[in-house]
């Protein structure tokens, strides 16, 4: 199944911290990493990390760049191959724009995260838009403690979220974008 019509965008602004307030979250290096490796994995040729934080935009390109050139690159091609697809990107809507390129019809975004909601967009559901390579997804994950109200409400889609087998569900949002990838491009 091509996944070219489908990209990720790691949200680090607007996001809510545990009292509820709006705030911009901190970069982590395993969540680049690591959701680029599973982005690359599952076919995608594009991972947004979106913050307007200028010196986590450094940082995230310094991360990126030291696969990608020189010893890291020499060390690790896979890591390179993975750390290419990742594009730092300042809002929402520069990765819309960005990704829009090559496509006719308009990115539709959609938006995760724990809680359950109504008027959900189900996995096979999603996989079955997929399909139809010529339409491009863009899909939202949030850091911090999930993604604001706001995104919720100006998304063209809500996903559902992912349950386990208990009350407890807090995946890491690297943990939760493989098993998304998985559900939404596996085989």
């Amino acid at each position: 199944m091509a996944t070219s019509n489908l990209a990720i965008a790691l949200v680090h602004y607007p996001v809510y911290n545990k009292h509820r307030e709006i705030v911009t979250s901190a970069l982590t290096n395993l969540d680049q990493h690591d959701i680029a490796r599973s982005s690359r994995t599952y076919g995608l040729n594009r991972f947004y990390i979106v913050t307007p934080a200028v010196e986590q935009q450094k940082l995230a390109e310094r991360i990126s760049g030291h696969w990608q050139q020189g010893w890291g690159a020499e060390y690790n091609p896979d890591r390179r191959e993975a750390l290419d697809i990742v594009r730092v990107i300042p809002t929402i809507a520069h990765a819309i724009t960005d990704f829009q390129t090559g496509f006719t019809k308009p990115v539709t975004t959609v938006v995760t995260g724990a809680a359950a909601r109504d008027n959900t967009l189900t996995f096979a559901s999603f996989r079955a838009l997929l399909e139809k390579e010529d339409h491009p997804y863009l899909l939202l994950l949030g850091t911090g403690w999930g993604l604001t109200d706001e995104c919720f409400a100006t998304a063209d889609k809500i996903l559902e979220p992912i349950c386990g087998n208990g009350s407890y569900n807090h995946l890491s949002v690297r943990s939760a974008a493989a098993i998304m990838l998985d559900r939404l491009t596996g085989n």
